[in-house]
């Protein structure tokens, strides 16, 4: 009974994976994207909740550390990691507003702001994206295969092969790994000495 059970959530998983080679082009222009923030001396600012809030540091981690490569440390922030702040806001404002709040606070021209959200409809990374495109920063998003709300507000958006919440989060890992070794390879290669 478990091992049918296993089977099928197996087979899932990597074919949603298989299916998130279709998206390569989109995957190649986030990174595009990226570098081209980074390289203009801009900061990526990252949110989502739960398993995104998650996401969102790991990626932040990936860049300001290293993925694979010694290189120059990057500048990418996750908005989801201040309790104080976060509390703050959703006390004295709303809960939809404290990833919107801290982009108005930090964010803008040559930035680029990402909101990651498996549904597409989390009222807080809707409220940060529009947030962006008011103070004139890049817009990113990362959703699922149902995520429109949230794709029409960005620049580029990954719309992970998906409509189940664990198969989107898969996949989301996959293509922010791909991402950012394009960007390192990228940073590192300008690092190399000629």
């Amino acid at each position: 009974m478990h091992d049918a059970h296993l089977l099928a959530q197996h087979r899932d998983s990597i074919a949603v994976i298989s299916a998130l080679a279709e998206h390569h082009d989109t995957i190649a222009a986030i990174a595009a994207r990226l570098a081209a923030c980074l390289d203009g001396g801009g900061t990526i600012y990252l949110c989502g909740n739960g398993g995104s809030a998650a996401d969102a540091q790991h990626v932040a981690a990936e860049f300001v550390g290293r993925f694979l490569r010694e290189r120059r440390p990057l500048p990418a922030v996750s908005l989801t990691c201040n309790t104080s702040l976060l509390t703050s806001i959703a006390n004295d404002y709303d809960f939809s507003q404290v990833f919107a709040r801290q982009v108005k606070a930090h964010a803008g021209p040559g930035d680029c702001v990402v909101g990651i959200s498996t549904s597409g409809r989390s009222a807080n990374v809707l409220a940060a994206v529009a947030a962006a495109r008011d103070v004139g920063a890049a817009t990113i998003g990362f959703t699922g295969a149902e995520g429109h709300e949230l794709s029409k507000l960005c620049d580029v958006c990954l719309l992970a092969p998906s409509a189940h919440t664990p198969r989107i989060q898969e996949a989301h890992l996959v293509a922010w790994h791909l991402i950012c070794d394009l960007v390192e390879r990228g940073v590192a290669d300008q690092e190399r000495p000629r």
